[in-house]
């Protein structure tokens, strides 16, 4: 195995989750990972330890996923499709109830501004905040500040739609 196959074997979900939450179309967000991997592929050789590998990789995927998003703004939709983030454990119930937890929070993180976005993903990536700060190109404090803001804006957006 090459050292980028093992690169995407082991980032590769993680990419995947970043392309789905800056895109609802599962055709879209399969072309969209494709893009990131191909980005990653052509950086890969810059890469010079400074970070980590998942860091570097993650600020290329949000990069990627940003500047879509940005495009895809411009453009009219017509579909509401939500990736299926299938649960391997538990019962059907257990898997329905998850998977529509998650097809709340998906909706809801693509609702936020895209820097927001970014956060929030990177966090749910499991990213320290000098992480997030490394792939965002931000300090470590403003990363706090704005994510504190994110959650409290995903919060307030997760409680509307209970609501309604």
């Amino acid at each position: 195995m090459t050292e980028f196959e093992t690169l995407v074997a082991e980032h590769g979900p993680a990419i995947r989750r970043v392309a789905a939450s800056y895109e609802h179309d599962p055709g879209l967000a399969e072309d969209l990972t494709q893009d990131m991997l191909v980005a990653i592929w052509r950086a890969w050789p810059r890469f010079r330890g400074e970070a980590s590998a998942r860091t570097f990789v993650l600020r290329i995927a949000h990069n990627r996923g940003a500047s879509h998003a940005l495009t895809q703004s411009r453009l009219p939709r017509s579909t509401d499709q939500i990736p299926d983030m299938q649960s391997p454990d538990g019962s059907a119930l257990d898997r329905a109830e998850r998977q529509e937890q998650a097809d709340r929070l998906l909706v809801a993180v693509r609702a936020l501004p895209l820097g927001q976005r970014q956060l929030v993903t990177l966090a749910l990536e499991g990213l320290s905040y000098a992480e997030m700060a490394a792939v965002l190109d931000i300090s470590s404090n403003l990363v706090g500040v704005r994510l504190n803001r994110a959650r409290h804006a995903l919060s307030k957006q997760l409680a509307a739609e209970a609501m309604s």
